[in-house]
Parts: C-alpha cells; sequence; structure tokens
C-alpha cells in the first residue's frame, strides 16, 4: 500500500493536512514545465490505471464488498464508461500555455493551475468518483488530495495505489495524488476543506453544507432527487425502457437515478404497465407503508443507510413483505400521495424505489415536477418523455433545472454522454436553485483558471452617450 495511504499515529489534523498540502505543492512544482502534450499522456496514463479490466473489476468487488451498496457489474460499467468518456472530452483540449487569443479585442488567455484540489468522495461511487477528479486536476496540472467516507476508504486506497503506479512508471511525482490517511474523520476532512486552493464535494448534504461554508473557493454540487415526466405524447414503450434502465442500474447509487415519475393520465396506465413488464412492481397500500417506515424510519430526512442501494429482494426482507412476486422485482414502484415532509417518499431515496404520480395534463406535471423539485432535488435534472419539440422547449422555460434531458436513461446521460454532449462526470452543479455557484458538470474546465493579457486597440473609439441615451435625451 502506498505510503500517501498508510495508518498513522497523528491525532492532529491540522499538522496532517498541512504536510499533506506541502507536499502537494511540491508535486505541482516538479510538473509546472509539462506542455500540453505531456499533460494529455499523463492524464490518458492515469486514467489506464483504473480503466484497465482486472483492475477495475477488482475495485468494483471491493467497492461492493466494503460498502454494501450497488451492484459490481454495474459499477465496472460505470467506471469504464465514465473514464472513457472524460478522457475523449480531456485529450486535445487546451489547458496549458495560450488558450485563446481574441484579435478583435486584443485579449491573450493563458492557463494556469487553481492549486491543491481536496475532493471529498462519496460511498456510493468510491472508485468511479475518486479516479475522474483525478484525470480532471491532472489536466490543469493540479496536485488533488482525496478524502473518502469510511466506507469507501479501501476503494479509495485501491485507486490512489493504481494511479501512483502509473505516475511512478511516467516518471511524475505520486504525491500530485494524495489520500486522507485512514481513520477517517470529519475533523481531518474539514481540515482539509479549509487548507486546500479549490474544493469539490460530491456526497452528503452535510459534507457538501461544510464545503460551502468553509471559505475555500468551491464546486459542491447539491442533492439529487430527479423526475421523469412522461407526457401523453410519448411512446410509452421506450420510456418505460429508459426509466427501468436507470433506476436499476447500480441498485440506484447514482443521485442521476429517478426518485420520481409525474405520468399524464392519458398514458398512466400504459406506462404503468410498461414499466411492470419491465420488471417493476406497484406496492399495495401496507407493503408501500412498510418501505416508507424502513426507508424513512423516522420520517423525513431519516434516509436508513442500511437500505441504500440494495436490491428489491433486500429491501421486501428489511421491511417484512412476503410476497413473491414484489422480491423478484427490479424495481418496487410506490404511488404517490404527496409531495412534502408529509411524503418522505417524494424525497432522494438511493435505493429501486420509484414513487409514481398521476397528473391530469401537462400543465399540472410542469407544476407538480416544480412542486417536488422544491422539496428535494432543486435545480438537479429532470427527465422528460415526450414527442414533442415544443413541450421540451416549454419544459426548458418552466422548469428551474440546470439540466433537460429528453428521452434519455437518466443516470447514465446526466453526468455525460457521448449521444448528448454533458460533460462526463458524477458531479452535477445545481445553480443557484440547488444552493451550488455551478450550474454546470464538474468537467476539468473547472480545474484550471486564465491570466487575461490585455493590450491597448489601436484606433478604439469610446462609446458614443448621445447614441446610447438617444431617448432619453429627446424625452428631457
Amino acid at each position: 500500500m502506498s505510503s500517501s495511504t498508510t495508518e498513522t499515529d497523528s491525532d492532529e489534523p491540522e499538522r496532517l493536512i498541512s504536510e499533506l498540502v506541502t507536499t502537494a505543492e511540491a508535486a505541482m512544482g516538479r510538473i509546472a514545465d509539462y506542455d500540453q502534450s505531456a499533460v494529455d499522456d499523463l492524464v490518458r496514463s492515469v486514467a489506464w490505471g483504473v480503466y484497465e479490466e482486472e483492475r477495475c473489476r477488482e475495485i468494483s468487488e471491493v467497492a461492493v464488498g466494503e460498502t454494501g451498496l450497488g451492484d459490481v457489474g454495474d459499477k465496472y460499467q460505470k467506471k469504464r464508461r465514465k473514464i472513457a468518456g472524460a478522457l475523449d472530452g480531456m485529450l486535445g483540449a487546451e489547458t496549458v500555455g495560450v488558450v485563446d487569443v481574441d484579435e478583435e479585442r486584443n485579449l491573450v488567455e493563458i492557463a494556469k493551475p487553481v492549486g491543491v484540489v481536496g475532493a471529498v468522495v462519496p460511498s456510493t461511487n468510491p472508485g468511479a468518483t475518486s479516479i475522474l477528479l483525478t484525470m480532471m486536476a491532472l489536466k490543469g496540472r493540479n496536485a488533488i488530495i482525496l478524502s473518502p467516507s469510511p466506507r469507501g476508504q479501501s476503494v479509495c486506497e485501491l485507486v490512489v495505489d493504481a494511479v501512483h503506479e502509473r505516475l511512478e512508471s511516467f516518471g511524475a511525482p505520486t504525491d500530485l495524488v494524495q489520500m486522507v490517511p485512514p481513520p477517517v474523520s470529519k475533523d481531518k476532512t474539514y481540515e482539509l476543506m479549509d487548507r486546500v486552493d479549490l474544493l469539490q464535494v460530491t456526497g452528503s448534504a452535510n459534507n457538501v453544507q461544510a464545503g460551502q461554508e468553509s471559505g475555500t473557493p468551491n464546486y459542491c454540487v447539491g442533492k439529487g432527487n430527479p423526475v421523469a415526466f412522461v407526457d401523453e405524447t410519448a411512446d410509452t414503450e421506450a420510456a418505460a425502457d429508459r426509466i427501468v434502465a436507470s433506476k436499476t442500474f447500480d441498485n440506484s447509487t447514482s443521485c442521476s437515478s429517478e426518485g420520481n415519475a409525474v405520468i399524464v393520465s392519458d398514458v398512466h396506465e400504459e406506462t404503468l404497465a410498461a414499466l411492470e413488464r419491465r420488471g417493476g412492481y406497484m406496492l399495495d397500500d401496507e407493503q408501500r407503508g412498510r418501505i416508507k417506515d424502513l426507508l424513512f424510519p423516522d420520517g423525513a430526512g431519516s434516509l436508513n443507510r442500511e437500505a441504500l442501494a440494495v436490491t428489491p429482494a433486500k429491501l421486501c426482507e428489511m421491511a417484512g413483505i412476503n410476497d413473491a412476486d414484489a422480491r423478484e422485482a427490479d424495481l418496487l414502484l410506490t404511488e404517490g400521495r404527496g409531495v412534502g415532509p408529509q411524503y418522505p417518499l417524494s424525497g432522494e431515496k438511493i435505493t429501486p424505489v420509484l414513487n409514481v404520480f398521476e397528473v391530469s395534463d401537462f400543465q399540472a406535471g410542469l407544476d407538480l415536477t416544480t412542486d417536488i423539485l422544491d422539496y428535494e432535488g432543486a435545480g438537479h435534472s429532470v427527465g422528460l418523455h415526450t414527442r414533442s419539440e415544443g413541450r421540451a422547449v416549454r419544459a426548458g422555460e418552466e422548469i428551474e433545472v440546470a439540466r433537460l434531458l429528453v428521452n434519455q436513461v437518466h443516470c447514465y446521460s446526466n453526468g455525460g454522454h457521448y449521444q448528448n454532449g454533458l460533460g462526463s462526470t458524477l458531479s452535477e452543479g445545481g445553480g443557484t436553485w440547488g444552493g451550488n455557484q455551478l450550474d454546470e458538470n464538474v468537467t476539468y474546465e473547472q480545474f484550471y483558471q486564465t491570466t487575461t493579457v490585455t493590450r491597448p486597440i489601436e484606433d478604439a473609439t469610446p462609446p458614443d452617450p448621445d447614441s446610447l441615451f438617444a431617448e432619453f435625451m429627446e424625452e428631457s
């Protein structure tokens, strides 16, 4: 195991984190003269360290074994898909030296690192998030220090070890990528938040809030709870395919897996039937109550960590549901009764349970979708299933989210997909709607900054007040 992940005798978070940051800064100095080609080769090499089939499968197996969250095969696919997508978007992009010349305005932009990056990594995606953020940081010639959740510690260690092997083979300093040494603690994580130059937090609401309150420039991301909105023009079979694929992938660990579905009455029954043909099972009132009590034992805001991202069979076992059909389902469906704290199933669940609402028409669907997001998931995303281009534009105008996905598998596409052009990531900003400063996907573009060189514009003329304010001058 690498030296940056070994047990430490220190119980002084301030000194420990200070040492990590100092060594990270020194490592950055050693790659400061890398040109764009060297940076791209470095990122490609590091990406291969986790993409490689045997290593990727090992990390996926440990992730499920240690955290109890998700599915090994899906985690393997997720890492391979996301690493390839992110790398494809990075290679050739300019992040070193002169990156833009505006001859008309006589401006030149020169890219610089942002500094030492601190990344807080969630237990739901400890492997994929670690490697993606590492690739993004290195693309800007930064160092990165990872702080995993306790449940994801072993996974993060494997990622760091794999990355260190690639850094060594490349001739780059391994201290470019470090991990807060175990045991994981809030004190160490919060000290990291305060000490780094740039912070990225994906995960629990408490960690995101702490990151935003740290005073460190940050790209913390908001809470998920996407809505799948099926209107009466939709291809209901295709919509059901997409929704089930998204909601069941990796046992719904992704914040981009839908929490609720809103279906217009004209296609409600046929959409439900399509969902059921694909492995969905609608719980009856008694079963619904058992699942609600299991997921939210103390009401809204008390999501049961032991019930996260497990199979429907395990959920039924934990909830005392003995129905064979429910236990064999791929996805549990519940009837939507209302929105807000009194109806906790309308919030984020991070498990294969989809809360389904029926609405009278498209406008009612827009209104209900807004209500759901106002309760949980503000600014995050919505998946609209429709054949109407006009409906897509109207929804985009009325629903305040950073991403509106039309006819797509939400959990695959919201974090970037080759078919939609969004940046490949596992960290999505929710804008000011979600309490974030970023309304985009977190990609390599957030991990470099620029110096703008400005020179005088020859023969430039000042603005003409008479032209700018002619209307007002005439009135006076």
